[in-house]
């Protein structure tokens, strides 16, 4: 990821954002609430389009990734709260 930027309404979340990973590594994205680690991942996962930037995977480069082509390139995401629907359980 390069030069990502994303804006929520009176906020801005990510500026000029650089995230770089190679195949076969472990990492762990740590920083304080707000610092725009979750909107850094929603990028990267293809739930939040970035107002600039740009995404290389695979020796491409996207503008923005939807998740569709995220998980078609490997790129896969788990939630801290895992819970797709609040109001049902498993018997």
């Amino acid at each position: 990821m390069k030069g990502i930027c994303k804006e929520f309404p009176g906020v801005k979340a990510v500026q000029d954002g650089l995230f770089s990973l190679e195949e076969g590594e472990i990492h762990s994205l740590i920083g304080e609430n707000g610092a725009g680690k979750s909107t850094l991942m929603k990028i990267l996962y293809g739930m939040y389009v970035p107002e600039e930037g740009s995404i290389a995977v695979k020796g491409e480069t996207y503008p923005s990734l939807t998740p569709k082509q995220a998980i078609g390139l490997g790129i896969g995401m788990v939630h801290q709260e895992f819970m797709l629907v609040r109001e049902m359980t498993v018997l």
